[in-house]
């Protein structure tokens, strides 16, 4: 069977949400959503919910599910970066906490994978609540390639959709350009 290019929008966020929200359990557990995944690019989406609050005077979310949300996006855009399914794991992350999420608000992060070396990826990221120019927090994180382990990618996939190890340079978007 021939490897088809993952076109289908729709298709591509079922995997990546099922690849980096529902196999991995604290990203699960935060009930992170994937919005978007292409070439050099990830998107999610954290709900405002009252056992994540750092304050319950102010309400507002806590550090701990913001630094998770942005180190799965930066990741997630890695992913989309790699020839071939392989496990990495974040080198570095900093992040940079411009202030605090609107309590009861979802925060959205948004992550660029814009250069892969040999061996490490390089990404930086927003969170925010729909205005990247209006930002909670702005990370910058490296991942280690080829580390120990098998990728993470769950043993079956709903009926229609692409086997693993489809995603290739060029096939996510038609058009988009690469690394």
């Amino acid at each position: 069977m021939s490897k088809q290019p993952l076109t289908d929008h729709a298709e591509r966020l079922a995997i990546f949400q099922k690849w980096f929200s529902d196999t991995i359990p604290h990203n699960k557990a935060l009930g992170l959503k994937v919005l978007d995944a292409r070439r050099g690019f990830a998107s999610m989406q954290l709900d405002w919910r009252e056992e994540l609050v750092g304050n319950p005077e102010t309400g507002v979310l806590a550090g701990g599910p913001l630094t998770a949300m942005l180190d799965g996006c930066c990741g997630m855009a890695v992913a989309t970066m790699l020839k071939n399914p392989e496990p990495f794991a974040t080198l570095d992350l900093r992040i940079d906490y411009v202030k605090p999420a609107t309590p009861g608000q979802p925060v959205i992060a948004e992550a660029e994978c814009y250069r892969v070396t040999h061996s490490v990826a390089f990404t930086r990221a927003f969170a925010h609540h729909g205005d990247a120019k209006d930002p909670i927090a702005a990370a910058a994180g490296t991942f280690m390639l080829g580390t120990k382990g098998r990728p993470v990618r769950p043993r079956t996939l709903e009926p229609g959709t692409l086997e693993p190890g489809t995603l290739e340079p060029g096939t996510l978007e038609p058009g988009t350009g690469g690394a």
